[in-house]
């Protein structure tokens, strides 16, 4: 016996349903990023290089407004915050090209102070902080980008 009396749940909550996931996965990545970087240069004494401070800007407004679009759920939060992770993403780019040795040093940004180019953490062998950086905003952008695609 099928139950039949019940309304089949309207399409769009279920949409909205997953947009807001989508969302809260953003927030999780950015909220565990900021910690991250937190965690570096407080806890463990890692001086941010002129770049990770780029990206720190990037990154952190993202724990705030990604909220704002959760409660209530709003959509459009992702149209108007797409652009943070897509440059927090490019300069994280420069950044582990940086640390490739893939940039000419007369490119560099970093001359005085800390050396962008150094690799001061090294997690399993490969995973430094640039890297890490440029795949969360990779993964934020793509969930924002999922919703916007959702939306239209």
């Amino acid at each position: 016996m099928t139950d039949q009396s019940l309304p089949p749940e309207n399409s769009t909550e279920q949409e909205r349903k997953a947009s807001w996931m989508l969302l809260f996965f953003a927030w999780l990545i950015a909220v565990t990023s900021m910690l991250g970087s937190l965690f570096f240069s407080e806890v463990m004494g890692v001086t941010p290089c002129v770049l990770c401070w780029y990206q720190r800007i990037a990154m952190y407004p993202l724990v705030f407004i990604l909220p704002m679009g959760m409660f209530p759920m709003d959509e459009k939060v992702a149209h108007f915050i797409i652009p943070l992770p897509i440059l927090g993403g490019l300069v994280a780019l420069y950044h582990v090209a940086l640390t490739w040795g893939l940039i000419p040093e007369n490119m560099q940004p970093c001359t005085q102070g800390i050396p962008c180019s150094e690799t001061t953490i090294e997690l399993l062998g490969f995973l430094t902080i640039p890297l890490m950086s440029l795949a969360s905003f990779i993964l934020i952008a793509g969930l924002l980008i999922r919703i916007i695609k959702r939306d239209s």
